[in-house]
């Protein structure tokens, strides 16, 4: 996974962070920050980009988040931090089988919806 995230950077021209010991590396596009997380004893990439501090969500609030997860939010969607009830983005892939492209295609979807979203939602939500 660190060379996936290695060669992200060098194709886009971009001076990224080598993923941590623990698996951790970030990426920025616009306002919007996509942190990477390799879990691999879990065998998981998860991908997160906050997109709002905690909200307070109504039923129709919370109702609109889960329309939008399913027709607005590509491979993402969106999910409240179970400790501190934020509001991210998040896409969650198993490792095994995973490639470059397919790496490169969910990293892309979730920076650019994250990016469309994070300025949409603190207006809406505030």
């Amino acid at each position: 996974m660190a060379a996936f995230l290695s060669r992200f950077g060098v194709e886009r021209n971009l001076s990224l962070a080598p993923l941590t010991a623990e698996g951790v590396g970030s990426v920025q596009r616009g306002s919007a920050v996509v942190t990477i997380h390799v879990m691999a004893d879990k065998g998981i990439l998860l991908l997160l980009s906050k997109v709002s501090d905690a909200p307070t969500l109504d039923a129709a609030r919370a109702r609109r988040l889960l329309q939008l997860s399913f027709t607005e939010t590509g491979d993402a969607a969106f999910a409240l931090h179970p400790q501190t009830g934020d509001l991210y983005l998040r896409i969650l892939r198993g490792l095994d089988g995973l490639d470059y492209g397919e790496f490169e295609d969910l990293l892309h979807s979730i920076a650019k919806t994250a990016d469309h979203w994070d300025d949409k939602l603190a207006a809406e939500l505030a």
